[in-house]
């Protein structure tokens, strides 16, 4: 079992995992049952971003519609509409040797598809948790569950990987927002 972390946690991938090429980042959540007679669907998208925390491409947005980074280190398995049943709902491929040089983060968020129409948000949402895991050997290298209730978000920034002092590095963010997908696209250069 890897490393547990809390929000804000930190770890040093060459530390926990030395060698790693090849990393799942496994997301899962469960929805509860929603009084607004819609069914939900979460999504995971991935923005790889520059130095300036901006992506420089739309192809460096990754989610069920662009399913692969430009470079091809990133890989999005497939938007997984229901959510049902254990384990990992979506998942992301990141093959830590074709990243582009300019790449300096990987952020990690899911977002409910058309939240504020159908009446929902992340305080709907539990048992919610971003991993990571050896995609080469299967071992998990770390772990954060989102225990925070987030009643009022339609966003959730559930971690990133990021490249420092010549390493990458992983930290457990959680942080909520109220303004969805489109607002991470504002906050990191995309126009929609």
């Amino acid at each position: 079992m890897g490393v547990n972390l809390s929000k804000g946690g930190r770890i040093s991938l060459n530390k926990e995992a030395p060698g790693l090429k090849k990393v799942l980042i496994g997301l899962g959540w469960d929805t509860n049952t929603s009084d607004t007679g819609v069914e939900f669907d979460l999504d995971a998208s991935v923005f790889l971003l520059n130095e300036q925390n901006k992506v420089q491409s739309d192809r460096d947005f990754v989610f069920y519609n662009n399913l692969t980074s430009s470079d091809g280190s990133v890989n999005h398995t497939g938007d997984n509409r229901t959510g049902e049943g254990d384990g990992d709902d979506e998942s992301i491929k990141v093959d830590l040797n074709k990243i582009s040089s300019y790449i300096k983060d990987i952020s990690i968020v899911v977002t409910i598809h058309d939240a504020v129409a159908r009446r929902q948000n992340f305080g709907m949402v539990r048992n919610a948790f971003i991993r990571l895991v050896n995609d080469e050997t299967g071992k998990e290298i770390a772990r954060f569950d989102l225990e925070e209730d987030f009643s009022t978000e339609t966003a959730l920034l559930f971690g990133r990987l990021y490249f420092k002092d010549n390493e990458w590095k992983f930290n457990a963010v959680g942080t909520g927002y109220k303004e969805g997908l489109e607002g991470f696209c504002k906050l990191y250069g995309l126009s929609i």
